[in-house]
């Protein structure tokens, strides 16, 4: 049922929460997962808490079937470039708010209430952008981005971060003032199954697996140096490989003569990636900046040795069941996969570790999290 912005104030009622799931539009990219999994987990602790309200493109509905929620419709006018426009004329003359509380899901939304009276919790994911090398005539955009970004800071109520890193990350970069800044790890699905057969791109014989889109932060080609240690292995990058740096990376492997040691079979099915995490002999994620880091994760669940760069929010993530890269210099990485695969070999126990400790990381989890900091911001509200 679609609801207005605004509305007749109904005292002894629970608290109406609007959540942006928008991006459910891209449901297999990052943030349409994330959208996915929290909305599914929040239906599930609304009864008699709070009711929940989504803010959803059209069709979206049917990713929750059982249904338990209002629903506001994600039409281009919504859009804040354009309530920013209208807001002060229909200001005077908005009723009492029927929503209490929206949730901005993350800082690239283009979306916030129409009435200015309602708080807003706004999820900020990572501020990745200020951590790439810019050339000279990007340097304004990323000031730009900043701003809009510093702009949606002033509009909210309380901030979240998905991970302790991050949130430093935000205090440097952003003005804050008085605002809470709350920390809430992501979730983490129950695994795809896999493959019944080994993928077509792929011969046979051991491999170590990375996985991500062809972006110059993950940092791929210094494994190409460490494949040259590994005899007897194939590199596989899983990822969207249609990039510069993907172009690079298929010109590195060219330059190297590492043609059919180093594959790049682009995006692969989700029952495919499955089979490579559960069958890699080792999970290897040398990025330089990140704000969660799934593929960590993911490989963990499977029980894998994740050999990763000592960076950002990673050691956050992976804390001590990972095998740290502390430098990029070929001979150390060597040592380091050389000495965790045996550790990793001898201790019957990991495995079992790393899957428990991936297992914590949990979308009940994310929604108990943000369901604090909900009821924490219309605590502060009324107070």
């Amino acid at each position: 049922m679609a609801v207005p912005d605004a509305g007749i104030d109904m005292p002894d009622r629970l608290p109406r929460i609007a959540i942006d799931l928008e991006k459910l539009r891209h449901i297999n990219c990052g943030l349409g997962r994330f959208c996915l999994h929290l909305g599914q987990e929040l239906l599930r602790l609304a009864p008699g808490r709070f009711a929940p309200v989504f803010f959803l493109p059209p069709g979206a509905e049917r990713s929750f079937p059982e249904g338990g929620f209002d629903r506001i419709a994600a039409v281009r006018w919504r859009k804040e470039i354009v309530l920013r426009t209208l807001r002060p004329f229909v200001r005077p003359f908005l009723p009492a708010a029927s929503i209490d509380l929206w949730h901005t899901t993350n800082q690239m939304s283009k979306y916030l209430p129409l009435d200015d009276r309602v708080p807003v919790v706004l999820t900020i994911h990572d501020l990745t952008f200020l951590h790439t090398i810019p050339h000279d005539d990007q340097l304004q955009k990323i000031e730009r981005r900043l701003a809009v970004l510093q702009a949606k800071v002033d509009r909210a109520s309380a901030i979240v971060t998905d991970t302790h890193y991050v949130a430093d990350d935000v205090r440097k970069h952003l003005i804050l003032g008085d605002r809470p800044l709350h920390v809430v790890p992501l979730g983490l699905a129950a695994p795809t199954p896999a493959a019944i057969t080994r993928p077509a791109f792929l011969p046979d014989g051991p491999f170590v697996l990375t996985v991500g889109n062809c972006l110059a932060h993950k940092n791929f080609h210094v494994l190409f140096d460490l494949l040259d240690r590994l005899p007897g292995r194939r590199l596989v990058i899983a990822g969207k490989k249609a990039t510069p740096y993907g172009n690079f990376l298929g010109r590195e492997i060219e330059r190297r003569g590492l043609e059919g040691r180093a594959i790049m079979p682009g995006e692969v099915s989700d029952a495919d990636r499955q089979w490579l995490y559960e069958h890699c002999e080792a999970f290897l994620f040398p990025s330089l900046t990140e704000g969660f880091g799934f593929p960590v994760l993911e490989a963990m669940q499977c029980g894998r040795p994740v050999f990763l760069s000592r960076t950002t929010c990673l050691p956050e993530i992976a804390a001590d069941n990972g095998f740290y890269f502390e430098s990029f210099d070929p001979a150390a990485m060597a040592a380091v996969y050389d000495a965790g695969l045996a550790a990793h070999r001898g201790d019957p126990g990991l495995a079992d570790r790393v899957r428990t400790h991936a297992a914590g990381y949990s979308w009940a989890a994310t929604a108990r999290g943000y369901l604090r900091v909900y009821e924490s911001t219309l605590a502060g509200k009324t107070a």
